[in-house]
């Protein structure tokens, strides 16, 4: 690093029960993370108008935000046209977000919730999004680290049993199937936004190797809620306390929001320059 960072979170404090409100809409295994991440929105100023590069169906931003956010950008059609239905973006904008349809320096903020890992020209992406955001706006993002293969309880089993041909293939498969195509360390984020014309502030790991366990097991046990989507769009048919208190529980111990140096994943705050 070229300096030292303060990986401290910002302490957030907020009444929501994240996890409850989460459980009743996603896969367990997603509400899971997805709790953990609206947690640190809490006490992040965020002034508006606010940019969500990478706002998929909106859900997010629904359940994380009391307040609606200024413009959501999306490429996919799909995704964008359920974030209309849900009242949460001010104006919604289908657009690749290495081409964004925005005048220079027009945002005083900007999030992307688990979005940039999936992006092959992510260097575009935070290109433009320093373009369109005014000097000393925050930019604030999450994304899995180089931790999460190595991690990856399956593979960790397999390495143990001497299978490491198996334990990498497996490896492969889950990046795929996570679709995730960066995976990389500070000091590779850090390189990628200074050259965006982004000041790297803080950043934390978080969401440790037991609660990954728990994310990774949940793509296998989780295709009911995805039967469930395919044929009633939905992905939990019952959303009734009698069907979801259990599982909440369950969860609860894993929904920590500590920062964690094992962390798979990591939070980031940036400042354009």
């Amino acid at each position: 690093m070229k300096k030292q960072l303060t990986t401290d979170n910002p302490q957030p404090a907020t009444n929501k029960d994240f996890l409850r409100l989460q459980v009743q809409d996603l896969p367990y295994f997603r509400a899971l993370l997805r709790a953990v991440e609206s947690s640190y929105y809490q006490e992040i100023n965020l002034p508006a108008p606010t940019l969500d590069v990478g706002c998929g169906d909106g859900h997010f931003t629904q359940l994380t935000f009391d307040r609606p956010l200024d413009v959501g950008l999306d490429p996919w059609e799909g995704p964008i046209r359920e974030a209309g239905t849900r009242g949460v973006y001010r104006l919604l904008t289908r657009a690749d977000g290495g081409d964004m349809p925005y005048p220079d320096a027009c945002f005083a903020s900007a999030i992307s919730n688990s979005v940039l890992e999936h992006i092959p020209q992510v260097e575009a992406v935070l290109a433009e999004t320093a373009r369109v955001l005014k000097p000393g706006a925050i930019f604030a993002f999450c994304v899995p680290n180089d931790r999460f293969n190595p991690t990856l309880s399956v593979a960790r089993a397999l390495d143990r049993l001497g299978l490491r041909g198996l334990a990498n293939a497996y490896r492969k498969f889950f990046t795929v199937i996570s679709r995730h195509v960066h995976m990389d360390d500070p000091q590779t984020w850090q390189n990628r936004l200074e050259k965006a014309g982004f000041r790297l502030e803080k950043y934390w790991h978080y969401f440790p190797p037991r609660a990954q366990a728990v994310l990774e097991w949940g793509h296998y046990f989780g295709l009911p809620s995805l039967i469930s989507r395919k044929l009633f769009g939905r992905w939990i048919l019952v959303q009734s306390d009698w069907n979801l208190n259990g599982l909440t529980a369950l969860l609860r111990p894993y929904a920590d929001n500590s920062p964690t140096p094992d962390g798979v994943y990591t939070f980031y705050i940036a400042r354009r320059v």
